[in-house]
């Protein structure tokens, strides 16, 4: 499938899929946990970039790679371009992305797709909230090219640097519940 082809199918479904360089995979439904972190974010966003140019989007907004040959949904995605506010679809320039890693995705999250993420020009930091561990990591590209990590634990507020924000560890865990049995946790 091409990505053209992937672009106008997708469109028409009612599932989300991630397209890998002419591969189409499903999207797994998320749990409230998840949902709930990104509901969070997504609104401290909302209340920062609120009266500017800058957009929030959350969940069902595609973006693409670099190489314009995969395409993905991350959890929540910044952007500031004019090109993108255009596209009613796929955003290309995104500044910031956001994923709650899931124990079925984490892998892949942090491998492959960050990988794809980080050949995109425009993207200033990408975050990948862990929900067990209540940690949030923060890559950062810096003037040179290269993505440094920032760790915040588990009390610790959370800077987004592209977006001036800073979210408080009870702002960004609110409502998220957590596992106390270790049998418990999701798949």
């Amino acid at each position: 499938m091409t990505a053209e082809d992937f672009l106008a199918w997708e469109d028409k479904q009612m599932e989300r899929h991630d397209f890998v360089n002419g591969e189409v995979f499903a999207m797994a439904g998320a749990e409230d946990r998840h949902v709930m972190a990104c509901g969070n974010i997504y609104m401290a966003l909302r209340q920062r970039l609120s009266g500017t140019s800058w957009r929030a989007y959350i969940a069902d907004m595609k973006v693409a790679a670099a190489d314009e040959r995969s395409f993905f949904y991350p959890d929540v995605v910044v952007t500031c371009s004019e090109t993108d506010r255009q596209d009613k679809l796929v955003k290309r320039e995104p500044i910031l992305i956001v994923e709650v890693l899931s124990p079925s995705t984490a892998a892949y999250d942090l491998g492959a797709k960050f990988a794809h993420y980080r050949q995109i020009p425009a993207l200033r930091e990408i975050a990948f909230i862990d929900l067990d561990e209540r940690r949030t990591d923060v890559y950062r590209k810096g003037a040179d090219g290269l993505w440094v990590l920032r760790s915040f634990a588990a009390e610790a507020s959370v800077q987004f640097a592209s977006v001036d924000l800073t979210i408080t560890a009870a702002a960004l865990f609110a409502e998220v519940d957590e596992i106390t049995d270790p049998a418990e946790a999701p798949v």
